[in-house]
């Protein structure tokens, strides 16, 4: 999953969502200098990511995309998903997707001296761009795949899974709607036994 889905299956708990934010850049065991609850959010953030590559839902995803986009269509799954998330947001929680993202943001701001060197460089762009908020629509998520083929140097061509995603919107749509109800509850269950 992508940022804004773990950042949601934190449960709105301040460091478990630091940790699970940010565990993409902590290597290894290299965490037990956090608080507690931070390393937990960085253990539950790998057990979504394990949970997700293993299911088969996001697999019959992934599958639609790799003649095109190879051993990258496991990535451009997490930001489609983070699509719908967003788009749908209503449906998962009664705070306005706006407040919540601005809500997080701050969480980063008051906590930007805990973060890993390579969140904090990420930080200001994030958050000037808004990420989170404009994953809610195609503008947004065809920026962010702008921006990740760029990082892979053009290689990845991750900029015209755009065009996937408009032709297999329902599909790709159903496909979360189901994976995500079961990702919920894995989380939570999850999040209790650490």
């Amino acid at each position: 999953m992508n940022f804004l889905a773990h950042i949601y299956l934190s449960f709105d708990d301040p460091e478990i969502t630091l940790g699970n934010f940010f565990a993409d850049h902590i290597k290894g065991n290299k965490f037990k200098h956090f608080p507690e609850k931070i390393q937990k959010g960085i253990l539950l953030h790998r057990e979504i990511d394990t949970f997700t590559d293993s299911h088969p839902i996001p697999k019959q995803s992934s599958k639609r995309l790799h003649k095109n986009y190879s051993h990258y269509s496991r990535v451009i799954v997490d930001i489609f998903y983070d699509h719908f998330l967003a788009k749908n947001w209503t449906t998962y929680s009664s705070t306005p997707l706006e407040e919540y993202v601005s809500n997080f943001y701050d969480l980063l701001k008051e906590n930007f001296e805990v973060l890993p060197l390579a969140t904090q460089r990420m930080m200001p762009y994030m958050v000037a761009d808004n990420w989170l908020f404009n994953y809610a629509n195609l503008d947004g998520i065809s920026n962010v795949l702008n921006g990740m083929n760029r990082r892979t140097q053009n290689r990845s061509k991750m900029n015209f899974a755009i065009m996937d995603l408009k032709e297999n919107y329902k599909a790709f749509e159903k496909e979360f709607t189901d994976f995500f109800e079961e990702l919920i509850t894995f989380s939570r269950l999850k999040l209790n036994d650490l």
